[in-house]
């Protein structure tokens, strides 16, 4: 409604103030109802064009005058004042079809651009895909310094100054074990900056709109489109329900832990005294418990044993084996 109001006053508006400022003549009246209604229809026309077409016509008309004067321009680089004379007889038209041509082109390939930069996009997430971002937890862990050096884990790791801070701040904290895993973690890291076949980038990059560190990570390799490297449990979780792969140190060491089957024979060091009667435990290179029958007399000593059976907890994985003998 307030629209049509807006036009019937154009309409009528226009030819009474050419009427009462410019002419009291007829003359007046109809020019001044020719510039409203020619307004009126202008505003009509482009109420169905998005401003972003409109944008993309107004540069693609700038465009092709701008081709127009550099086609000028060779021309009369020319020298031949024949062929400029004719040229020049069509300035008009010429500027008139450029001009057009740019719009209309511009406006037709101008949706494309959504989609290549989609494209751009996606290829620049398939490069980050080589990326790591790296976690506190694991680069105070410090087996990831041991995983880089065998070249298991390639890519670029990147480590965010935020993570960086929070070291210096762990390193500062006047809490002894705080302390000491801050240490550890700027060792494990100047260890890291020292391999010559690791490449490790600190970036500045920081994510105001996250308050904790874990959050930050999980964003930052987000819009990186990189993996995460971790040995934190709820911090693995958290990526997994962005949809972001991964790295646990932990699950890896979980994975690469010596598979060992009922029936076979092993060695261990006997450590401490079982729960039960009489029995031993001891422990794998991997931190496996080994469960020992009638150990208990052998506590301090490598003995050979043969496996009877393997449990497995949430805890992790449990070895029961019988004595064989003296090692």
């Amino acid at each position: 409604m307030l629209t049509w109001i807006f036009r019937a006053v154009l309409v009528v508006g226009f030819p009474l103030i050419v009427y009462v400022q410019i002419s009291h003549t007829r003359a007046g009246l109809v020019v001044g109802l020719v510039v409203g209604v020619t307004l009126v229809l202008f505003e009509m026309a482009i109420e169905s064009i998005s401003l972003l077409s409109m944008i993309a016509g107004l540069l693609g008309a700038v465009a092709g005058l701008l081709v127009s004067k550099t086609l000028d321009y060779l021309v009369f680089q020319l020298g031949r004042e024949e062929l400029y004379r004719v040229w020049d007889q069509y300035e008009i038209l010429r500027n008139l079809a450029m001009g057009v041509l740019g719009m209309v082109i511009f406006i037709r390939k101008f949706p494309e651009l959504d989609t290549l930069d989609k494209d751009i996009l996606a290829a620049g997430k398939r490069r980050g895909s080589t990326m790591k971002v790296m976690d506190t937890s694991a680069i105070i862990d410090g087996r990831v310094v041991d995983i880089c050096d065998t070249k298991f884990l390639t890519g670029t790791l990147i480590v965010p100054r935020f993570v960086l801070q929070e070291l210096h701040r762990l390193a500062d904290s006047p809490d002894g074990i705080k302390r000491a895993r801050g240490r550890r973690g700027l060792d494990m890291l100047s260890r890291m900056q020292e391999n010559p076949d690791l490449s490790v980038k600190i970036m500045d990059k920081d994510i105001p709109a996250v308050e904790d560190v874990d959050g930050k990570v999980v964003r930052l390799a987000k819009d990186l489109g990189a993996c995460v490297v971790t040995t934190d449990f709820n911090l693995n979780k958290i990526a997994a329900v962005e949809g972001i792969v991964c790295l646990n140190v932990n699950d890896l060491t979980t994975a690469l832990k010596p598979v060992v089957l009922p029936g076979e024979g092993m060695a261990v060091f006997v450590m401490k005294e079982g729960k039960e009667r009489d029995q031993g435990v001891g422990y794998l290179d991997d931190g496996t418990m080994v469960v020992v029958e009638d150990g208990k007399r052998h506590i301090g000593k490598r003995v050979d044993l043969v496996v009877s059976s393997i449990l497995q907890t949430s805890a992790g994985r449990m070895i029961f084996g019988r004595y064989k003998g003296d090692r």
